[in-house]
């Protein structure tokens, strides 16, 4: 399963979606300009893959800066993980292992 990539315009109607659809939701901010954010998605590629409850949204936050604003994210690569809208499980930044991921939701 791919990413899915997402902007200022459609965030919250995904994001919306994505939690009627799955039971966790992962948020990856980070710049195509980013090799650690490139690192990261790897990981993701992974967990994505291997669970289907996941979600992964993409955010390019060279073109939508006001969602790294609202969401405090100062440094790339920048990872959010919710369980269901308003369930934070994780907020950090820097690349993070899939095996590290999984543990973070639960699996």
């Amino acid at each position: 399963m791919a990413f899915i990539e997402v902007d200022e315009d459609n965030f919250e109607a995904i994001l919306d979606q994505e939690f009627e659809k799955k039971q966790t939701v992962i948020l990856k901010f980070g710049s195509e300009y980013c090799d650690p954010c490139h690192a990261l998605e790897c990981e993701l590629e992974d967990v994505d893959d291997e669970f289907e409850d996941v979600s992964v949204l993409n955010i390019d936050t060279d073109e939508s800066p006001s969602l790294a604003e609202q969401f405090d994210v100062y440094q790339l690569p920048t990872m959010i993980i919710y369980r269901s809208r308003g369930s934070l499980l994780y907020h950090g930044e820097g690349v993070i292992l899939a095996q590290d991921i999984n543990a973070f939701i639960g699996k």
